[in-house]
């Protein structure tokens, strides 16, 4: 008789009844991080010299493409399952610490290893965090 009260619900279904808006937050998080990003890879530019345009340059676009794939992969992660929305958060993390090493002048060997050390470690700690959490 009372078998509609253990009746599970369809997962998610609340999640399709309303569009998700965009928080302050949403565009907040990844404008910060792109700023300290851009400032950080003009700054290791620069190198104790002055302050040239294409240091500024440098800055800016390296900031708003840090920015733009943060915005995106929080726009979609949610659409993605644990092991890839971890990876695409170790991929993106991979990706930028690789890059703001190779400014530095070494060799593209190190930057390599320590974005992927980086990266995997990004991996690793976010699949537990988003594995955990599971409903």
């Amino acid at each position: 008789m009372v078998t509609h009260a253990a009746m599970p619900g369809r997962k998610g279904a609340r999640a399709h009844a309303r569009p998700r808006s965009l928080t302050p937050y949403a565009v907040a998080v990844p404008l910060a991080l792109g700023i300290i990003y851009g400032f950080y890879a003009a700054f290791i530019r620069r190198d104790g010299g002055p302050s040239t345009g294409g240091q500024v340059v440098l800055g800016l676009v390296s900031g708003a493409a840090v920015a733009a794939l943060c915005f995106a992969l929080g726009r979609i992660q949610r659409t993605l399952p644990h092991g890839l929305r971890a990876l695409a958060y170790g991929a993106l993390t991979a990706c930028a610490i690789g890059f703001l090493v190779s400014l530095t002048d070494t060799s593209v060997l190190r930057s390599t290893v320590l974005g992927l050390v980086v990266g995997v470690g990004v991996f690793l700690t976010t699949f537990y965090l988003f594995y955990s959490r599971e409903r």
